[in-house]
């Protein structure tokens, strides 16, 4: 009986075959359309940049014209020039990777095109505020996400796979109680957007509540101030910035001792805390904290204070560097078991909807404080956008939502700062 019986050879597996066969197919034609697009924008954008910079130093136009604070204007006009070379010849290449099908380079390449759009933005906003200006930026920026996570020759494969597999090691963990710590020697946390997320949206309000009391006791004894930083909530994005940037620099110092921890925390928050005062005060002219003339102890100028003109102090550096020590052994063990109350088969789609909501208001939040900072440069709003913000959210408002913010229009960048304001 055993001679009548055909044993066949193992069938290959699946994926193996699928994955030379997936590498092999053919860009989607509309994507080839956008690599010639980015080919002939990249080579556009270079003669561009070339012509502007030639006519700038001959003098025959002004990057500055129009602006109170000529000097920084001229380096950020600098930078952002700068920044535009190096994206045009970046999409050159990710233009020939789309017309040649090479799929893995274009996904690589798309990621760095993602983060030159989100700089560029950031300049832009420093430089000409927020409007129809990030309109295009904001087009590409979607549509590059779009191409990175569907271009990859074996992705939609992989992703399914991969999140069959994700989801029964989610459950398998959940069962254990070790939902959301990092695998092996990555540290204490899994350095996910779940994980990171979730330290954004509860220190945004930890360290709001933290302020306000600080503010409440020491600052000003029995004077309540609203400290928030967000157009809507109880949220203060500093915290929330400043936790992910500590729970990603100190994950792997968990276990280190106390002063290392310190020491990286201090560095960390008070170059991140002077980075916001300085984007902050140069697109908008707000100023939220302002800490020249501390001392140290009253004893002497506060050298810290001095060198970053009040944006930070050596005060502050130190509570970062206690509250980093404090964060990475106490808080963010308690935390981790906090949004793991979430329910596993739901944390996505929370998180999804809860994302969004938060992007939302930080857009909004920084349309209405660029809509402020217009109306106290003596602009009338002039679109719909710019009159539903003086309707909803106007100075008053704006004054009492943002309690310890003032806005100092000649103390910007933007090259709006020194025109004339129109008629009203």
């Amino acid at each position: 009986m055993a001679s009548t019986q055909n044993i066949q050879p193992d069938a290959p597996e699946p994926t193996s075959a699928a994955e030379p066969a997936a590498s092999k197919k053919k860009i989607p034609i509309l994507y080839k359309i956008y690599g010639l697009y980015c080919l002939l924008a990249g080579i556009v954008v270079i003669g561009l940049v070339a012509t502007i910079v030639i006519l700038s130093t001959t003098g025959a136009i002004n990057l500055t014209a129009g602006s109170n604070n000529a000097s920084l204007t001229f380096i950020l006009t600098v930078i952002q020039f700068v920044l535009m070379g190096v994206q045009s010849v970046v999409m050159l290449l990710f233009g020939v990777s789309l017309l040649r099908n090479r799929r893995r380079h274009a996904a690589q390449i798309a990621y760095l095109l993602i983060a030159i759009n989100i700089i560029g933005t950031i300049l832009e906003i420093m430089l000409h505020g927020t409007g129809a200006n990030l309109l295009g930026a904001g087009i590409q920026l979607l549509i590059l996400i779009i191409i990175s996570v569907t271009i990859d020759p074996t992705l939609r494969e992989e992703r399914r796979r991969e999140r069959a597999k994700r989801d029964a090691e989610l459950e398998r963990e959940a069962k254990a109680g070790t939902l959301g710590r990092a695998k092996g020697d990555r540290g204490f946390i899994e350095l996910d957007f779940f994980n990171l997320f979730w330290v954004f949206v509860v220190c945004c309000f930890l360290g709001l509540v933290i302020e306000t009391v600080y503010h409440m006791v020491v600052v000003d004894p029995g004077v309540y101030q609203d400290r928030t930083g967000m157009l809507f909530g109880p949220f203060s994005p500093i915290y929330g910035f400043g936790a992910v940037l500590m729970t990603v620099a100190l994950n792997r110092f968990y276990k280190s001792n106390f002063i290392v921890i310190f020491l990286v925390s201090a560095v960390i928050g008070g170059l991140f805390e002077a980075a916001v005062s300085w984007f902050m005060q140069t697109a908008f002219g707000a100023v939220a904290w302002d800490y020249t003339g501390s001392t140290i102890f009253g004893l002497c100028p506060d050298p810290i204070a001095i060198i970053f003109q009040g944006r930070t102090s050596a005060l502050f550096m130190c509570m970062w560097g206690a509250l980093g020590c404090v964060w990475i052994k106490l808080c963010l063990p308690w935390l981790l078991k906090l949004i793991n109350l979430i329910p596993w088969k739901a944390r996505y789609g929370v998180t999804t909807i809860c994302a969004a909501l938060m992007l939302v208001n930080g857009v909004m939040t920084l349309q209405a404080l660029d809509c402020w900072y217009q109306r106290e440069s003596g602009y009338q709003p002039t679109s719909p956008i710019e009159e539903f913000y003086a309707k909803n959210f106007d100075n008053s408002y704006m004054e009492h939502r943002f309690q310890s913010m003032t806005i100092t229009p000649e103390q910007t960048a933007r090259v709006d700062a020194g025109t004339e304001a129109p008629a009203s």
